[in-house]
C-alpha cells in the first residue's frame, strides 16, 4: 500500500482533483515543473502527486500542504516485478482518491502511469521532459523506447513537450498523433533583485554548472575544456549530485584542476550560488528544455550551453550567451575563454537573456498554458461521461 502523507484525501466536488505522477523526489527539473504546478493552481484544483522515491520534491510539496503518496515499486530501472507491484500501488491511490485527471513525468512514470489511467478509465496526459529516445542517447534500447511510447500514446489525451524541439520529433517519429502534441515551454517564477548577478564584476571569473551527475550531462566535457583555458583568474562551482560525481571528481584530480574546480554537491541555496557567478554552463549530451538555463537567464548571466534538444530555443548564440555543438571541447574551451576575457561582453549578454527570460518564460504563462489544457480534456470527458450515461438509460 502506498505511504501518504497529508493525507486530506476527501474529493473537493468544486474542484478537479488532478493526481501527478513521476518516479524520482530528487531535485531535477521534471521535479520542478511538478512543483511549480501542483502548487502554482492551487484554488482552481486539488492536486495529488505520487512518487516512488521520497526526497526534496515530496517535502517541499508537503511544506505547501499538497497531498503526497509514495508508492515504493514505482521505481525509474526496469524491473518486472517491481514494475508489476508499481502499477498496483498505483491503481489503488487511483481508485482512493479518484481523480478526474491524471497528468504523468518521466518516461517510466509516464509508461506505467498511463496505463493505469487506461485501466481505471481515468483520462491522462504525459510531459515529456526530453524523450527517452531524443537525438544523444546511445544503444539497442533506443528503438524500444520509440516503440513503447507509441503505444503509450494511444491512453494519452495530451502530451504536452517543453520544447518544439521534443514535439517535431515526436511527430518524425510518429509518437502520438500531431494533434496531442503541444508545446509548452518550462516556466519558472519570477525573482527580486537581490538575485541578480553581476556578470561584469573584476575577476576572478566564477562558471557555474547545476546539473544531476548522470549520463544526459557531460560534466566529462566541461572539465576537458575547462583544463584547456589560459591564465589563472577564473574558479568553477559544480553543484550537484549523482551516479556520475565520483568519477568526474576523479577525473578533475587527474586534468589536475584540484584547485581550481570546487564540488558543491546537491544544494538548496541555488539562486544565491548564481548571483555569486560570472558564467553559467551546461554541458549536456543531451536535453529538453532545461530549467537551469532559465533560472541562469533569470539571474542575468551569459549561458554557454550544448546544442542539444530545446536549448536553443532559450539560449540565443552570440547574443543571450553561446551554444556549443555536442562533444566538441575546444569549442567549449574557446567560447569560455572569450567570455572570461571580456566582462563587458558577459554584461550585456545577461542583460539580453535576462529580457528574454522575462518576456518569454516566467511561470505565469506555463500555467495558464497548462491550467486551458486539464480544461479541455476534463470538460470533453465530461460530455463523453454524459452521453455514455444517456445510451446506458
Amino acid at each position: 500500500m502506498p505511504f501518504i502523507e497529508n493525507a486530506g484525501i476527501t474529493k473537493n466536488s468544486k474542484r478537479p482533483v488532478i493526481l501527478y505522477v513521476i518516479t524520482q523526489g530528487v531535485l531535477g527539473g521534471a521535479q520542478n515543473h511538478v512543483f511549480h504546478l501542483a502548487t502554482g493552481l492551487q484554488g482552481k484544483i486539488e492536486a495529488h502527486v505520487a512518487i516512488g522515491k521520497q526526497g526534496p520534491l515530496g517535502e517541499k510539496l508537503i511544506e505547501k500542504g499538497v497531498n503526497v503518496s509514495y508508492l515504493p515499486s514505482l521505481i525509474r530501472a526496469v524491473s518486472p516485478l517491481k514494475d508489476v507491484q508499481g502499477l498496483r500501488e498505483l491503481i489503488n491511490l487511483i481508485k482512493k482518491i479518484k481523480p478526474d485527471l491524471i497528468t504523468t513525468h518521466s518516461s517510466k512514470a509516464g509508461i506505467t502511469g498511463r496505463l493505469a489511467a487506461r485501466l481505471t478509465g481515468v483520462p491522462a496526459t504525459f510531459t515529456a521532459h526530453g524523450w527517452a529516445f531524443t537525438e544523444g542517447v546511445a544503444g539497442p534500447k533506443k528503438n524500444l523506447y520509440v516503440w513503447a511510447e507509441q503505444i503509450a500514446a494511444r491512453w494519452t489525451e495530451k502530451i504536452i513537450c517543453v520544447s518544439e524541439y521534443d514535439r517535431q520529433l515526436a511527430i518524425r517519429l510518429r509518437v502520438g498523433h500531431p494533434s496531442r502534441l503541444i508545446t509548452i515551454h518550462n516556466g519558472i517564477p519570477l525573482t527580486n533583485a537581490k538575485y541578480f548577478a553581476q556578470p561584469g564584476n573584476n575577476k576572478p571569473v566564477r562558471l557555474i554548472m547545476v546539473a544531476r551527475f548522470s549520463p544526459p550531462k557531460d560534466y566529462k566535457l566541461l572539465l576537458e575544456a575547462l583544463s584547456r583555458l589560459k591564465g589563472n583568474a577564473w574558479e568553477a562551482l559544480l553543484i550537484g549530485d549523482g551516479p556520475c560525481l565520483n568519477q568526474n571528481k576523479e577525473y578533475a584530480q587527474k586534468l589536475g584542476l584540484t584547485e581550481k574546480v570546487k564540488f558543491l554537491g546537491s544544494r538548496l541555496d541555488v539562486a544565491g550560488l548564481l548571483v555569486q557567478a560570472h558564467i553559467f554552463v551546461l554541458a549536456s549530451n543531451w536535453e529538453g528544455f532545461p530549467i537551469t538555463i532559465l533560472e541562469a537567464m533569470r539571474a542575468g548571466l551569459p549561458v554557454v550551453a550544448s546544442q542539444v534538444g530545446g536549448v536553443e530555443e532559450a539560449v540565443v548564440d552570440e547574443q543571450t550567451g553561446f551554444l556549443v555543438p555536442r562533444g566538441k571541447a575546444e569549442v567549449l574551451k574557446e567560447r569560455l575563454q572569450i567570455l572570461i576575457d571580456n566582462p563587458d561582453l558577459r554584461a550585456q549578454m545577461g542583460q539580453r537573456g535576462q529580457e528574454i527570460f522575462r518576456n518569454n518564460f516566467t511561470l505565469t504563462p506555463m500555467l495558464e498554458k497548462t491550467w486551458r489544457v486539464y480544461q479541455e480534456i476534463l470538460s470533453l470527458h465530461k460530455v463523453e461521461k454524459k452521453n455514455l450515461g444517456r445510451k446506458l438509460c
